[in-house]
């Protein structure tokens, strides 16, 4: 397997759709009921495209076969982090606020990893998380905070990262999705705020 990590583009919102559907259909099958992940795929999960706008959304491509005609690299993971405030949700999210977040003293969000199911289990995800801890830290924040999934939850942990609360994420089938708020904290030398 050859892997690059690279910036996600406007063209690839596309095949990132695809990749988050399958993600969510073969890998949360788990942890939420299917008609759970019918709502959440239709009011929560999806591209965001102010991720992507903003420079901070990463797709992970293998590039070593070629899987189809144009020996196009295929788009196997992607995630990102956030300078903005909302903690979790694709463009069609309703409860999104993407005011910008203050790096003294606000925690940058790590948003939007999903990994295609045929990859997962690759080390495809901590590539991703640990470009977006890097970024985040340039940056100047110096704690990141998530929304996972029940699905992300033993891997962020295994990453450093600690639950802060469970939130419930309204669908618009009249469902919630229960989502775990994460933090971690980069500098080491102060506790993961739970009130930011």
């Amino acid at each position: 397997m050859t892997m690059r990590i690279r910036l996600a583009e406007a063209r690839d919102i596309p095949t990132l759709r695809g990749l988050i559907e399958a993600s969510v259909r073969g890998l949360q099958a788990g942890d939420y009921s299917p008609a759970q992940l019918e709502g959440a795929l239709r009011s929560v999960y999806g591209v965001d495209t102010q991720l992507i706008a903003d420079g901070t959304y990463f797709a992970a491509e293998e590039t070593e076969a070629s899987h189809d005609k144009s020996n196009a690299p295929l788009l196997v993971g992607c995630g990102g982090w956030s300078k903005r405030k909302t903690l979790f949700g694709g463009d069609q999210f309703a409860a999104r606020e993407d005011s910008l977040l203050d790096p003294a003293t606000d925690a940058a969000k790590i948003r939007a990893f999903f990994v295609h199911p045929e990859w997962a289990r690759r080390g495809i995800g901590g590539i991703i998380l640990e470009a977006c801890e890097a970024a985040a830290r340039a940056a100047g924040f110096r704690r990141l905070e998530m929304g996972a999934t029940l699905t992300g939850v033993p891997f962020y942990r295994a990453k450093g990262y600690v639950e802060l609360e469970q939130v419930e994420a309204p669908l618009a089938n009249g469902l919630t999705l229960p989502i775990v708020r994460m933090g971690k904290d980069l500098s080491g030398q102060f506790p993961v705020a739970s009130g930011q």
